[in-house]
């Protein structure tokens, strides 16, 4: 397998670069203090055909293979990891979903929409996170129409969106339908405060009986799981990418301060002990690199790629939380501080965890797997 980039994603790879090392860190920062999306920035990435990368160019998108797409992302991941995910989230969860199961009259009506605003997918409740068989939003059919009834937490991009693909319960099973956020009946609540993405919006949504018509289903009734699983696999192959892009930031600031940092007349950099973390980021790193090729590759053969995208973002959340942990150790009491990005990408990585699936989730169905030819029923 040749494991070089093509000159197009190398092209990709720089002009991505640049964007981020040119608008996205000086917002970085401020994103973080002030705790709001920077808009700003997002209307910049507009301008670059970022909100719509993955998106067919007879849909009017970037038309970027998944390994383009892995690169921005984790340029855009080094400097700031709220950018990243507010992203990924749009281009995986809700672009991808109408490209792949919307119909040519969702397309056309929602894409260009989305190729200049960001979308959101309300999937989880208060008491339905991994275990979707709670879903309690439903979406109840009257006629030629359906009537939406629910609330939605943990939802990203939520006070942005101006679209929200939701995951309701219908008669025929579990479906997904686009709903205008200000449509009557929908309610954005306020942010939630979290330890780290503090520039991503999150917000709790409340659907008071808004009317739906049929056209606004994606797919049938009982395929909404099905659709789900599939905008996550894209998903957990975007968080790879940025937790890879975090890793990197991460040690990009502990080099600079060993290098500069003097204890004793020399360079901290110059210690054993400290080399070892840089030689162990440096591995995992390299490793995580390989499976998002991989994962990617699979995409590109038209294979399925959910399982090694999967293994992809559980190995980048070590890899991301590793990486800023030990580079806050190179800073020594400093990364204790707020002053210093170090502290900022420490609290970002931990979200890793939890976006895209839970670790503990991940390893069952990773152990599924494993005995899927044993007989044997793994279960949480």
């Amino acid at each position: 397998m040749d494991f070089s980039l093509t000159e197009e994603q190398i092209m990709f790879r720089d002009l991505f670069r640049d964007f981020a090392q040119k608008e996205v860190t000086k917002v970085a920062k401020h994103t973080d203090e002030m705790e709001e999306p920077p808009v700003a920035l997002l209307k910049k990435a507009v301008a670059q055909g970022f909100l719509a990368a993955t998106v067919p160019e007879d849909l009017g998108g970037a038309a970027l293979d998944l390994l383009s797409y892995s690169l921005l992302l984790e340029e855009i991941a080094r400097e700031c990891m709220s950018t990243a995910i507010t992203l990924a989230v749009h281009n995986s969860l809700v672009n991808a979903t109408l490209v792949k199961y919307g119909n040519a009259e969702q397309q056309e009506k929602w894409l260009p929409i989305l190729a200049e605003n960001l979308g959101a997918f309300a999937a989880t409740e208060p008491d339905a996170g991994s275990d979707t068989s709670r879903i309690a939003t439903r979406a109840k059919r009257t006629g030629a129409s359906y009537s939406l009834n629910g609330v939605k937490v943990w939802v990203s991009n939520g006070a942005l969106a101006k679209a929200v693909l939701v995951l309701a319960q219908t008669d025929g099973g579990p479906a997904i339908f686009i709903v205008n956020p200000a449509a009557p009946g929908v309610k954005i609540g306020l942010r939630e405060p979290t330890t780290g993405l503090r520039g991503v919006a999150i917000n709790t949504v409340y659907f008071d009986f808004v009317e739906l018509a049929e056209a606004d289903r994606i797919g049938a009734e009982g395929d909404g799981l099905i659709i789900a699983q599939a905008a996550n696999a894209h998903l957990q192959l975007a968080l790879a990418a940025a937790a890879l892009g975090l890793a990197e930031g991460a040690v990009a600031l502990g080099r600079g301060f060993a290098i500069d940092r003097k204890q004793f007349g020399v360079s901290i950099a110059t210690k054993q002990a400290l080399g070892n973390y840089f030689a162990d980021c440096e591995i995992e790193q390299e490793a995580l690199r390989h499976l998002i090729e991989y994962a990617a590759w699979l995409a590109s053969e038209g294979k399925d790629f959910a399982a090694a995208a999967l293994k992809a973002k559980m190995f980048g959340a070590k890899v991301a939380r590793t990486a800023a942990n030990l580079m806050l150790q190179v800073h020594g009491g400093y990364g204790f501080s707020d002053e210093y990005a170090i502290s900022r990408l420490y609290r970002d990585a931990k979200a890793l965890d939890f976006l895209g699936g839970t670790p503990q989730i991940g390893r069952v169905v990773i152990a599924q797997q494993v005995f899927a030819d044993s007989g044997l029923a793994i279960r949480p």
